[in-house]
């Protein structure tokens, strides 16, 4: 499954580092670009409930899977077809939709394997290959531009690493149709829903609020002339490249070290907002570096998290109903930051900060409310 994440995220990562840039030169403003990139996460966090309830009660989790990458990758090089910032916008709203429904299947299945190789290296040798797609992607994209060719080439060029992505998927089908049979001990200790559950998804929540999304950001770096069209995507592209090692590691720590590791990436990605707001090319790179490690942190630690307090048979739902959770606050994010970027940078600054540092005593307070793991 990391493979095929890793073709995945060349697939939409590669698509995500021009789609602001893009609108912009279809005629959307910063409020649009923000709101779209905004609504697409939080379809494709909230509509993770309805997948992972379907899942739980069909068994077909497979089948969901399969369809939830075809919508996912597939809109991706139809942007290539957009002739206004309206019909790419549907597009990428599409692409977060596809990817809300194979999400909480990915996850739990994975869950299974955290029982011999540990909650947090799971998670995170899979945001691992899916950072490094997403490193691969961008920079694709910029080699396009860089030869002179357009967005639209571009997209149309991922096709290849969706139609890859697909391979690999019935690959893994085909070798481990029956993924619970690789759990070994109990790697879904709770009984129900309990409240470092709740807790933990509105931490979640509110990391999310302050995590933008990088449309706003390559909006920003275009209209202020700080990078160059070839030079966004190469930013993404260290970023993400940054967070294959963060995740790695973060992964590695938290195993053994525990919440402190989760509380130490959040407040390590806090301060990535003014350096790319406020600062020179540079600034922005380093801001872009620390921006990674909140991925990572999404990605792979607060997974690890939930994976703590599964909910024995509803897998599914417990995934998908966490990322409804944390959608909401990525999509209040998003509106906020979005209407703040033509306002108030300093506003924007402090409301991005403030909300991943609120994200800490929530961690913290989840954590003393969790009871001890069973002794197998």
């Amino acid at each position: 499954m990391g493979v095929v994440n890793l073709f995945g995220d060349v697939t939409y990562e590669g698509g995500a580092s021009i789609n602001g840039p893009f609108m912009a030169s279809l005629g959307a403003s910063a409020a649009a670009v923000s709101i779209t990139a905004g609504a697409g996460e939080f379809l494709g966090y909230s509509l993770r409930l309805g997948a992972g309830y379907l899942a739980d009660r069909t068994g077909r989790y497979w089948l969901i899977t399969f369809a939830g990458y075809v919508i996912n990758l597939f809109a991706v090089p139809a942007m290539a077809l957009a002739w206004n910032w309206q019909t790419a916008a549907a597009f990428i709203l599409a692409e977060r939709i596809g990817r809300a429904l194979r999400k909480p299947t990915v996850e739990a299945m994975l869950s299974y394997t955290t029982g011999e190789l540990g909650k947090g290296w799971v998670y995170a040798v899979n945001t691992a290959l899916d950072e490094i797609g997403a490193t691969l992607g961008p920079l694709l994209i910029a080699l396009v531009l860089l030869l002179k060719g357009d967005y639209r080439t571009g997209y149309a060029l991922l096709l290849i690493s969706a139609v890859s992505a697909l391979l690999a998927l019935a690959v893994a089908r085909v070798n481990f149709p029956l993924p619970s049979r690789l759990e070994q001990g109990q790697t879904a200790p709770a009984r129900s829903f309990a409240r470092p559950y709740w807790l933990y998804m509105l931490a979640g929540a509110l990391f999310a609020a302050g995590l933008m999304s990088f449309e706003l950001i390559s909006y920003h770096l275009s209209k202020s002339k700080i990078a160059s069209e070839q030079w966004i995507p190469v930013l993404l592209a260290a970023s993400t490249a940054f967070g294959v090692l963060a995740s790695l590691a973060l992964g590695r720590l938290y195993d053994h070290l525990g919440l402190p590791v989760v509380i130490g990436a959040v407040c390590l990605s806090a301060p990535f907002s003014p350096l790319v707001f406020l600062g020179d090319f540079q600034l922005v790179l380093v801001g872009m570096l620390l921006w990674g490690v909140g991925y990572a942190t999404q990605d792979t630690l607060l997974k690890a998290l939930v994976a703590e307090v599964l909910p024995e048979g509803k897998r599914n739902l417990a995934f998908g109903l966490y990322y409804a959770g944390y959608g909401v606050g990525w999509l209040a994010g998003s509106i906020v930051t979005g209407l703040l970027y033509d306002r108030s940078m300093t506003a924007l600054i402090a409301f991005s900060i403030a909300m991943q540092l609120l994200a800490v005593p929530v961690f913290a307070l989840a954590r003393r409310t969790q009871a001890p793991p069973p002794t197998l």
